[in-house]
């Protein structure tokens, strides 16, 4: 039992005195980013989609006709 109190109290210390936080205004600009990054994904996602699609529905095509 002593062990997993000393984890905890070890845990809260190093979250308290060693973990660096951002800030509001960095936070902000990184979920910007990240956003940002996630919208170019899935647009290039989405159009290997569509390419994907089209390819396979124009040799389903030609094979049945």
């Amino acid at each position: 039992m002593d062990k997993i109190k000393l984890y905890f109290q070890e845990s809260y210390n190093e979250l308290m005195t060693k973990v660096t936080w951002p800030t509001w205004p960095n936070l902000q600009s990184t979920t910007v980013v990240v956003l940002i990054g996630l919208l170019l994904f899935t647009l290039c996602v989405f159009i290997m989609d569509s390419a994907s699609k089209g390819l396979m529905d124009g040799l389903i095509y030609k094979m049945r006709g």
